[in-house]
């Protein structure tokens, strides 16, 4: 009986183990996508919104710089490379979490599935970025950009997100 339990628990932790595995290639990959797509969005909204297409990027460096990093405008390695890199890593966190949740089941088999998918996903994002976490760390755009030009900026993250996963997909495939 005993080794039935060990078997059971042995085929378990290496299910999880690879599940997760699965799930964290997704999410670097997808991440990456959605990284991109949403900062490609933020630049073309924020010029067209505040005549700078760094200061929406250069704002999410206020999780370290505090108000400082609301008020630049030019690119900089302080503000908009520590901007960018804190967007990444949140993109990555996201990603990760969708192939997580999503990792036992096949893909999308539409387009518009895989982006109906992508999109509840980046809103639950836009969600918990502004209802659930802390002033000090929201993502910062919201300072500079209109709700349109933020929609604007969540559905291309969707879009990042559901291309993202869909090359790790064809990339698992293969």
């Amino acid at each position: 009986m005993q080794s039935i339990a060990r078997t059971n628990s042995s085929a378990v932790h290496a299910a999880t183990g690879s599940r997760a595995r699965s799930a964290i290639k997704t999410g670097l990959i997808a991440g990456a996508f959605a990284s991109v797509a949403s900062s490609i969005a933020l630049a073309i909204c924020g010029r067209y919104e505040t005549g700078s297409s760094a200061a929406t990027t250069n704002a999410t460096s206020h999780w370290v710089w505090n108000r400082e990093a609301l008020f630049r405008r030019s690119p900089s390695l302080r503000h908009t490379a520590l901007g960018y890199a804190i967007h990444h890593g949140s993109a990555t966190f996201w990603a990760v979490l969708y192939a997580w949740l999503h990792a036992n089941r096949r893909p999308a088999q539409s387009v518009p599935a895989a982006l109906g998918s992508a999109g509840i996903a980046a809103a639950t994002a836009c969600a918990v970025d502004y209802l659930a976490t802390p002033r000090r760390l929201t993502p910062g755009f919201e300072h500079h950009l209109s709700k349109g030009a933020m929609a604007a900026v969540y559905a291309s993250f969707a879009v990042g997100l559901a291309l993202g996963c869909a090359v790790a997909n064809r990339e698992r495939t293969r």
